[in-house]
């Protein structure tokens, strides 16, 4: 058995159990909005009156109607970005550090193959993982916000904003990775991965906050495909596609430049 159908078994169950979260939530907060807030005008005037932090902390965009299924989802996007990008960035650390961690090393290095070929196995892995999950996310999506809304077709919105979300995996995905490769203690690598994808979740909500923060929007990718962004203010921004592509490319070649160096620990 190759490496990529091992680590394919290996991310079998974990795969299934994340699937399942990301179904629940788009079950479970379509329906709150179909049993307490669908046609609920009022409820957009009580958001209104929330204090600013609050709302941003709650993922509210004043622009969005939460009385629709559009808007409302519009909002759940914001919950569904951050699970998709913890999973990806604990799938990408992980895999990478997953042999000395797990002390199988010693295995790993024994097969006749090179360090290049490994790594190409294991992004491929989790690239895998990581569309599946947004497969997931955006079938359920799609079906479930279907059932809920009685006004135009949300399809091509929601394929928008899963477009959106998948670059994100992608990002953090790599971020996971190169973190991995660079980090010689593996035990520290998933949470230094997670404190960075932390890290840009805060700049994010300080910069909704502060008008003053607005340039810092360039140093968090969770700034770049935002819902209000995609559905009502002109799609996809040429500036955060190329910014997208940068950081990926700076930490896939990361990954395969300390890969190759590092000294692997052998127990």
């Amino acid at each position: 058995m190759n490496i990529f159908w091992r680590e394919m078994k290996a991310y079998r169950k974990s795969l299934i159990i994340w699937c399942i979260f990301v179904l629940y939530m788009v079950a479970a907060g379509m329906w709150k909005f179909a049993s307490a807030y669908s046609a609920n005008q009022s409820l957009n005037e009580l958001i209104n009156q929330l204090p600013g932090a609050v709302r941003v902390l709650l993922g509210i965009r004043g622009s969005f109607d939460l009385s629709t299924a559009g808007g409302y989802y519009g909002l759940l996007y914001y919950y569904l970005v951050t699970m998709a990008t913890v999973h990806a960035t604990l799938m990408g650390a992980g895999i990478i550090s997953k042999e000395e961690l797990d002390k199988t090393t010693e295995f790993l290095m024994t097969k006749p193959i090179s360090r290049n070929q490994i790594v190409t196995a294991k992004l491929g892995v989790a690239f895998v993982n990581i569309l599946i999950f947004n497969m997931v996310a955006t079938i359920s999506s799609i079906f479930v916000v279907g059932y809920f809304n009685t006004g135009e077709a949300l399809t091509g919105e929601i394929l928008t904003l899963m477009m959106g979300m998948f670059l994100l995996q992608l990002i953090f995905m790599l971020v996971g990775t190169g973190i991995a490769a660079v980090n010689k203690n593996p035990n520290i690598a998933t949470p230094l991965a997670l404190i960075t994808l932390m890290i840009a979740l805060v700049l994010a909500k300080a910069i909704d906050m502060s008008t003053k923060l607005e340039a810092w929007k360039y140093f968090t990718p969770i700034k770049y495909f935002e819902a209000e962004q995609l559905l009502l203010h002109g799609g996809f921004e040429a500036v955060f596609l190329i910014l997208s592509v940068v950081i990926m490319a700076i930490f896939v070649s990361a990954t395969y430049i300390f890969y190759k160096r590092k000294d692997l620990r052998a127990y």
